[in-house]
């Protein structure tokens, strides 16, 4: 296949902007499907082939989501970029017009036409978990601020003044109790009835230190373990793998971690590594080891981190259970 087009898409909630990179014609169409299919007869009039075509587009969540599932419908060759990959790709770009956004993303994708893997639809069992652990995670973090808040009024006010916030509030709380317990129910659901999702989560939540939220934002983010081919890369992805910081004679800085990262994953990977330190036999004489040698504290939780992350990948790979050898040593 040889790519010899390509289409650049700014998708906004009502309306998505197409640019033919080559033909340097623009159209635009609403975002509905009405609008997909007066996009795709529009690309077949003015292209002799619709296999020479890429079709790139911003990933914008719920709004290129229909988009993209139509894309994969009609086997166009596509892919889903990131804002930010394309923004640092553009230079110094001044002012900002969908036309003009959408000409760039064209012009990304038909540089990097060569090396850029196609986009492929997603399982629905994994879309479906991901947007329910994602609204779980909104309103644990609601129920959180309230609970503060809550502490917070019955240290600073009298107790006559705090009884009616406390009480409105502490129903607002139950209420979200209820919800997370409603979505842990639906998760449930899902897992058990997805063969594949229930083998990964079972084998994951065997490795000590590794809860059921990690296994569970460990499957959707890796879109059950077929979007990464193997840990290290994933490790750069949630930035957990370190990064030399040189340049010449004059900069001579520490390995470091990438700011770049999915924060969520790596938050959860820092939570397993400090609970493996204290839990698992192994872990915990490997940090002591180490920064009993004046080793950094943080690089060492850091490479306990990727230790998890590769044993993930491992027992996923191997479709075998997580074995601890600490068991059987002399």
């Amino acid at each position: 296949m040889k790519i010899l087009e390509t289409a650049g898409i700014d998708v906004s909630k009502k309306v998505i902007d197409v640019y033919l990179y080559k033909k340097g014609i623009y159209c635009q169409f609403e975002n509905d499907l009405k609008g997909f299919k007066e996009m795709g007869n529009w690309l077949k009039r003015n292209l002799i082939a619709i296999d020479e075509l890429l079709v790139a587009l911003e990933h914008t969540g719920l709004y290129s989501y229909n988009l993209s599932n139509y894309l994969a419908e009609q086997d166009f060759n596509y892919v889903v970029l990131p804002a930010l990959e394309i923004k640092r790709s553009t230079g110094i770009a001044r002012g900002k017009a969908d036309k003009v956004d959408a000409k760039r993303i064209a012009l990304y994708a038909y540089e990097k036409r060569e090396r850029i893997a196609l986009g492929k639809r997603s399982p629905k069992n994994i879309i479906k978990l991901k947007r329910l652990l994602s609204l779980r995670e909104r309103i644990v973090k609601q129920r959180a601020g309230y609970k503060a808040s809550i502490k917070e009024q019955l240290e600073m006010l009298p107790k006559k003044e705090a009884e009616v916030l406390v009480k409105c509030q502490m129903k607002i709380i139950k209420s979200f109790d209820k919800e997370v317990d409603y979505l842990e129910n639906e998760i449930e659901k899902i897992i058990e009835s997805d063969e594949k999702i229930k083998t990964q989560y079972k084998l994951i939540t065997t490795i000590k230190g590794v809860g059921a939220q990690t296994a569970l934002y460990m499957i959707v983010v890796t879109e059950g373990f077929e979007k990464f081919d193997n840990w290290r890369k994933f490790a750069s992805y949630c930035g957990t793998a370190p990064f030399p910081n040189t340049s010449g004679s004059s900069i001579r800085g520490r390995t470091k971690v990438s700011s770049l990262a999915n924060k969520k994953i790596k938050s959860l990977l820092d939570l397993c590594a400090k609970s493996s330190i204290q839990f698992n036999e192994e872990m915990k004489r490997y940090y002591t080891e180490r920064v009993s040698r004046q080793k950094n504290k943080m690089s060492t939780i850091n490479i306990i981190r990727n230790k998890i992350l590769a044993r993930i990948f491992a027992v996923v790979k191997r479709e075998t259970p997580y074995v601890d050898l600490m068991k059987y040593a002399a």
